[in-house]
């Protein structure tokens, strides 16, 4: 394809989830930059809100020919959307933003002139995040640069699912067939050209943040249990480590015994129990962890299920 063409068609998926106070501000804003393009897509996926996300989305797309909804029969998750979108994207490059409007939509013209230049994915990385608390800032940091020394996948730190990918690379990201899905992770495992695009992540327009503590934990934990079986091989060397300690213990009990002395009391021997007990059920976590995700995938139970679809042509893809 030729990228120096002015006719492509870019479409961007927009993931939303009880983005009522977002909709039409985010709509806005991306119209008003996607404008400037001959011809592009707004791809809106509605992961089942259940305020007035789908009815104003309904509202945008029949006055807007440029707008196509997703609407699913019940939340399936922020990255179950993205997928369906870029199952249902039919452009030359495909643009992943969230509705919040932390991520600018007029990074998008860049992003294009990147992918121009020769690169496949372009993905936004955050020099300073505005609004966030120290917590969450500490946290996303100790995250990804733990992420990268877990995994052999060269995972870019500082980014989310902001990136613009070339058709080839959507191709060949729905060719992946998991269901627990971490898209940060999955990208640069497809292992195509990329440059990263720095950017200041502004404060979240309206609303509140749809990855609480609870749902932040067990996105780090898809990410880790994704890409790396290093859990499974920390947990063995806790149990070399554990039975190093037991022979220590033995042997220390078989000297005192030959020398005539005490073997000391009950407290080594509970210490010696606890921390064995602590090392097993560790390690059968770990285990279990792996056996769950072995468990969903042998199911096959399809990533979403699409209840509605708007403005799409009668050959649109099927869920």
């Amino acid at each position: 394809m030729d990228r120096k063409k002015q006719d492509i068609c870019i479409s961007v998926v927009i993931p939303m989830y009880y983005e009522q106070e977002v909709a039409q501000e985010c709509h806005r804003r991306l119209t008003a930059v996607m404008q400037q393009f001959a011809s592009y897509e707004l791809l809106y996926v509605n992961d089942g809100s259940l305020d007035d996300t789908l009815p104003i989305l309904r509202d945008i797309a029949a006055g807007d020919a440029h707008v196509k909804v997703l609407s699913f029969s019940r939340n399936f998750g922020h990255q179950a959307a993205v997928s369906a979108g870029l199952a249902y994207a039919g452009g030359d490059v495909v643009v992943i933003i969230d509705a919040d409007l932390q991520d600018p939509p007029e990074l998008i013209p860049d992003m294009v002139r990147m992918w121009r230049e020769g690169n496949d994915v372009v993905y936004a990385q955050r020099q300073k995040r505005q609004g966030e608390t120290f917590f969450k800032l500490f946290t996303a940091k100790m995250f990804y640069r733990f992420l990268r020394s877990m995994t052999d996948i060269d995972i870019p730190p500082d980014t989310g699912d902001f990136r613009l990918m070339d058709r080839a690379v959507v191709n060949a990201f729905l060719q992946l067939p998991e269901r627990n899905r971490f898209i940060r992770g999955m990208v640069p495992w497809l292992g195509f050209t990329a440059a990263p695009l720095p950017y200041r992540r502004d404060e979240r327009f309206a609303g509140i943040t749809k990855y609480p503590l609870k749902k932040m934990l067990k996105f780090a934990t898809d990410g880790i249990i994704s890409f790396s079986i290093k859990p499974l091989q920390l947990s063995l060397s806790l149990g070399v480590a554990a039975v190093v300690m037991a022979l220590g213990f033995i042997l220390y009990a078989l000297i005192s015994w030959m020398l005539g002395k005490a073997v000391p009391g009950w407290t080594p021997i509970m210490m010696a129990v606890a921390f064995f007990g602590g090392v097993q059920l560790i390690s059968i976590g770990v285990l279990g962890m792996y056996v769950g995700r072995i468990y969903e995938e042998s199911r096959a139970r399809p990533l979403y299920i699409v209840k509605e679809t708007i403005n799409f042509p009668a050959d649109a893809p099927s869920p």
